[in-house]
Order: structure tokens, then C-alpha cells, then sequence
């Protein structure tokens, strides 16, 4: 899905009353299933489209952003094999990717 598109369904999703926040990735190493500028947006529901690394990454990163929905507040998450979450959340095979997820407003 292209970025476009996406920005247009938060945009949407807002105009709808939904309260919703945009996650993008902001740095890769390693192996990383997706590249810089990948974006999901969520609902305040946990509903979600688009995709910023795929498996349990993006189930961490749709709590965050519904934590991020409640309080209003940026937040920069990051995964890799050196936290201990790594098996947990699918970057078992060596990348690392930090993704920022921000309330839309």
C-alpha cells in the first residue's frame, strides 16, 4: 500500500471521529522486513492498516499506539536482538528497526 493512501485513511478515519495515530519506521539494520518510511495507521480501537515489520512487531506497535491515542504523547519504539522482547516479537534473525508512532490529529 502506498503511503499516499494510507494518509488518506487516517485522514479519513479522523473525519469519521475516530481517534487515530500513524507509526513509521525511522531506522533499519540488519534484516528488517520493511524500509525506512513504512507507515501503519491505527484506530484508537486497535484496528490497523499498512505495515511497519509484520508478526508480533506490529501487534507491539498497534499497543503503542493505542497508548500513544490516550495520552496524546510521540513515541519512538525500537526492536532488536539485543532486547530481551526479540524472540517475542519476530527479530530473531538479527535486525533491529526503530519505528516513531504519533497521535493524528
Amino acid at each position: 500500500m502506498q503511503q499516499e493512501d494510507l494518509l488518506g485513511t487516517a485522514a479519513a478515519w479522523r473525519a469519521a471521529g475516530r481517534k487515530v495515530a500513524l507509526a513509521t519506521v525511522t531506522e533499519t539494520w540488519g534484516s528488517a522486513p520493511r524500509p525506512v518510511g513504512s507507515n501503519l495507521v491505527i484506530d484508537g480501537t486497535g484496528n490497523f492498516l499498512g505495515s511497519v515489520s509484520g508478526g508480533c512487531v506490529e501487534g507491539a506497535v498497534v499497543a503503542e499506539a493505542i497508548d500513544v491515542i490516550a495520552s496524546g504523547r510521540p513515541k519512538l519504539i525500537s526492536f532488536g536482538v539485543a532486547d530481551e522482547t526479540a524472540w517475542e516479537v519476530g527479530l530473531s534473525c538479527g535486525g533491529k528497526i526503530s519505528v516513531y508512532v504519533e497521535p493524528v490529529n
